[in-house]
């Protein structure tokens, strides 16, 4: 992991100043590897996969607003269950994810977004003292309390995941 900042990707660069100025206690992380997946995430900074806050995005039907989801890397999250809560929902192909989150699949920040989504808070991330979420960048990450990350994303906090 390296310190230096000022070259890094758009993406990274948004989530580090959404932290700082949400007040967050941890500078997000440039990995010297990919942190793509959860199971590259976790792997890379040597935690369980159920400690990387995957945010994963849907399409709402009703007005093409995206959905995120923000759930345990080692979860499944139940569309049903997301639809219960926002309306009908459809997936997002990666087009429509860089559109309205301003971020590349891989590296998709639960904070920062381009536009303000939609969001949900898996009640199943309480289990852990820290999660890491993406920072904008598939090498860029955050630590996190997931009490804070939970009122960092803004959303209720509930059962999503299956």
């Amino acid at each position: 992991m390296t310190t230096q900042m000022a070259d890094r990707p758009a993406g990274f660069l948004r989530v580090q100043a959404h932290l700082a100025a949400a007040g967050h206690p941890h500078a997000p992380l440039w990995l010297e590897v990919s942190a793509r997946t959860c199971e590259e995430a976790a792997q890379a900074l040597g935690v369980a996969t159920g400690q990387i806050a995957k945010s994963v995005i849907f399409r709402r039907r009703s007005d093409d607003r995206a959905v995120l989801v923000v759930a345990s890397g080692d979860r499944r999250v139940d569309e049903a269950r997301v639809a219960a809560a926002v309306g009908p929902i459809g997936r997002a192909d990666a087009a429509f994810v860089k559109a309205a989150t301003g971020f590349t699949i891989g590296g998709v920040s639960p904070v920062a977004h381009a536009n303000e989504p939609v969001a949900l808070f898996d009640r199943d991330l309480l289990r852990f003292d820290t999660v890491w979420a993406a920072a904008g960048h598939a090498q860029g990450v955050f630590a996190a309390h997931p009490e804070a990350l939970a009122r960092l994303v803004g959303g209720p906090v509930i059962e999503v995941a299956a």
